[in-house]
């Protein structure tokens, strides 16, 4: 797969499409050896050995960031109208990367972003039965019974009932509304292996709750890394991409 030199060092990461083009030009960039001083020149990155400044660029093929994924923020490639998670990725000059699945626009956490198709197809297909582990502050107080509910599966509207999952709660904590009146409030984790269309949201409806803050914390083997500030963007470690592909 050939592609121009610029363009394989920007999505390296090496620097901006400007500041390679003056690297070529000024004489910084070699291709097999030789100096390249274009930055149009053609260039194959799996078989080709290109340096900077006498260190060679190692391609990478796929590459894989984690995302803190803040509320406000649309989970897409693109929107004509909404600030999307890629707007968040502008340190990032790769343009074949995408969000793997979709976080609601008011929910935050993490995000796994990547350009490796078959890996995000193995992630979503519900056969593989990857778990998601969502922190939320739900209305109400929640029981046992409810616990049990969701283990067997709920009624969220569709055909099937939801596949099992594993409701924790982590602590109950009382609330006052506007109006003054004492109420409720539970902190639970909520571990699904499924991604229906407002899930998880819809799970909280059925046994007569209400999602008011979520936060996905794990996806299959990778977990959010709390250094991350909302908004926030790195890569991923050799350690956890083992994690995603074993």
């Amino acid at each position: 797969m050939k592609m121009r030199l610029d363009r394989f060092l920007s999505e390296m990461g090496i620097g901006t499409r400007s500041q390679l083009k003056r690297m070529c030009r000024a004489g910084r960039v070699t291709v097999n050896g030789m100096v390249q001083t274009s930055p149009e020149f053609h260039v194959d990155p799996e078989t080709d050995r290109i340096t900077v400044d006498g260190r060679t660029a190692v391609y990478d093929r796929y590459q894989y960031y984690m995302m803190n994924k803040p509320a406000g923020v649309v989970t897409a490639t693109r929107d004509p109208k909404q600030k999307t998670v890629m707007d968040l990725m502008k340190q990032v000059h790769r343009k074949d990367l995408f969000p793997v699945g979709r976080l609601d626009i008011d929910t935050e956490g993490l995000l796994l972003l990547t350009n490796d198709g078959a890996l995000a197809n193995r992630l979503l297909s519900p056969k593989h039965h990857a778990e998601k582990v969502y922190r939320a502050i739900v209305r109400g107080r929640m029981t046992v019974e409810m616990a049990e509910k969701f283990a067997e599966g709920v009624d969220i509207g569709d055909e099937t009932l939801t596949r099992p999952a594993k409701l924790d709660i982590v602590r109950m904590f009382p609330d006052r509304n506007d109006a003054g009146e004492e109420g409720w409030r539970s902190e639970i984790l909520l571990t699904i292996t499924e991604g229906r269309y407002h899930q998880v949201k819809r799970m909280f409806l059925a046994v007569g709750s209400e999602v008011l803050f979520l936060r996905r914390e794990r996806m299959g083997g990778l977990s959010l890394d709390r250094r991350l500030a909302p908004g926030e963007v790195r890569r991923l470690t050799e350690e956890e991409i083992r994690t995603l592909i074993p």
